[in-house]
C-alpha cells in the first residue's frame, strides 16, 4: 500500500508541470513601452491642442505604433478630414531620396562621390564651378546658391544649403541612369516597399492633402499642387516628392535597416561631413541629404517645407524609432519659427524620450 502511494506521488509531481521562467526581459520591454505610449499621448496630444494642429503625427518603434493621431482636413473647402491614407508634400525631405539614388549609382559604377559635377552637368562646365564635386552638392558645402550665379565661398570650405545643388544632382541620376528621376524614383520607392508615394510630376491619386496658407478659419488655397513641386523654383529633387506617414515609417525602416544601400554606402550616406547652423533647428550635422543631431541622443533628421506644407521625418537609429509629422497648411504670416513650433515640440518630446530609454537600457 505505502509503495503503490508513493508510486502515485512520484508519478502525480512528474506530470505537474514547472511554471515557465520568468521573462524578465520581456517584462521590463513591455513596461518601457507603456510608459512609453502613455508619455507620448499625453504630450503630444497637448501639442495638438495648443497649436491646433492640422496633419498627422505618428511614432513607431520598430514595426510597433506607439502613437498615432490625425487632426483637421486635407481639403478645407469641402472638409475632407485628413486619416492614415492622406498624401502629404514632404518638401527637403526629398532630399534623402536624391541623395539615395546616386549612392545606388556609384554601387553600379556609374560615378563616384569624388567625381567633379561638370563630368556630367554641362552648366557645371565653366571656371566658377569646375571644382565642384557630388559630394559636395550632397552636403551643401560646394558654395552653390542658385544656378548660374557667384559661388558663396571657395568650394569645400563652408556650407551654404543649396535647393539648386539638389536639382543638379537629379540631372546627374538622369545622365547615369539614362532614365528619367521620377523613373528612379518610383523604383525607389518600390525597392523599399512604399505604396504610396510618387513625385508631384506624375502623381494620380485622390488622397493627395492640399496645401494652404493661413489658418483653418482664413486660408487660401497653394495652387497647381502638387505639379508646381516640379517647377523650376522648387525641382522634384530638391523638394518634389509626395508621401505618407506609413510610407517615411517603411523607408527609415528600409533605409537604415540597410536594405536599400550596401553597409558601405549607407555608412557614407550617414556621415557627418558637414555642419550646419539651421534657422529653426539650431546647430546640426550634416551628412547626405540628412541632419544630424549634435550630442545625444544619436539621430538623423530632415525638415521639409513648401508653401503650406511643413514636415519633419526623424529616425533614432538606438531603438529603431521613426517620428514623423506631415502637414498642409502654414500661417507664413507669423514666420517659419512659429509654423515649426509643433515640429520643435514633437522632436524635444522624443529627443528627451529616447535619451532616458538609452540611459535605462545603459543602466545608468
Amino acid at each position: 500500500m505505502f509503495l503503490i502511494s508513493f508510486c502515485f506521488l512520484v508519478l502525480s509531481c512528474k506530470t505537474e508541470t514547472p511554471p515557465p521562467p520568468v521573462d524578465k526581459k520581456a517584462i521590463v520591454d513591455s513596461t518601457i513601452t507603456a510608459f512609453q505610449k502613455t508619455l507620448l499621448e499625453q504630450q503630444i496630444d497637448s501639442v495638438f491642442k495648443k497649436y491646433h494642429f492640422n496633419g498627422s503625427i505618428a511614432v513607431f518603434k520598430d514595426s510597433l505604433p506607439l502613437y498615432r493621431k490625425e487632426n483637421g482636413y486635407s481639403d478645407f473647402k469641402r472638409k475632407v478630414k485628413i486619416d492614415s491614407s492622406t498624401i502629404f508634400a514632404i518638401g527637403s525631405v526629398s532630399k534623402q531620396f536624391t541623395a539615395v539614388m546616386v549612392l545606388l549609382q556609384m554601387e553600379q559604377g556609374k560615378l563616384d562621390v569624388t567625381d567633379k559635377v561638370s563630368k556630367y552637368v554641362k552648366e557645371f562646365q565653366i571656371k566658377e564651378y569646375e571644382n565642384i564635386t557630388i559630394h559636395q552638392l550632397l552636403n551643401h558645402t560646394s558654395g552653390l546658391n542658385m544656378m548660374g550665379g557667384k559661388l558663396m565661398f571657395k568650394s569645400g570650405t563652408d556650407f551654404f544649403y543649396s535647393n539648386d545643388g539638389f536639382n543638379a544632382l537629379g540631372k546627374i541620376v538622369e545622365t547615369v541612369s539614362g532614365k528619367s528621376y521620377d523613373d528612379n524614383a518610383l523604383e525607389l520607392f518600390k525597392k523599399a516597399g512604399m505604396t504610396q508615394s510618387s513625385t508631384g510630376d506624375v502623381f494620380k491619386g485622390s488622397n493627395f492633402a492640399s496645401a494652404y496658407l493661413g489658418n483653418a478659419s482664413k486660408f487660401e488655397e497653394v495652387p497647381n499642387m502638387p505639379k508646381r513641386l516640379g517647377g523650376k523654383e522648387i525641382g522634384t529633387p530638391a523638394g518634389g516628392i509626395l508621401s505618407t506617414i506609413q510610407d517615411l515609417h517603411t523607408w527609415n525602416n528600409a533605409l537604415y535597416g540597410g536594405k536599400i544601400l550596401k553597409p558601405e554606402m549607407l555608412k557614407l550616406f550617414m556621415a557627418k561631413s558637414a555642419e550646419r547652423r539651421h534657422a529653426i533647428f539650431g546647430k546640426m550635422g550634416y551628412a547626405y541629404g540628412i541632419m544630424l543631431n549634435i550630442g545625444k541622443p544619436n539621430s538623423y533628421f530632415h525638415s521639409g517645407y513648401i508653401k503650406g506644407s511643413p514636415s519633419l521625418n526623424i529616425y533614432y537609429p538606438e531603438t529603431k524609432t521613426s517620428v514623423i509629422i506631415l502637414s498642409n497648411i502654414a500661417d507664413e504670416e507669423k514666420g517659419k519659427g512659429l509654423v515649426f513650433k509643433p515640429h520643435i515640440e514633437v522632436k524635444k518630446i522624443t529627443d528627451h524620450l529616447e535619451s532616458t530609454l538609452n540611459q535605462l537600457r545603459s543602466g545608468h
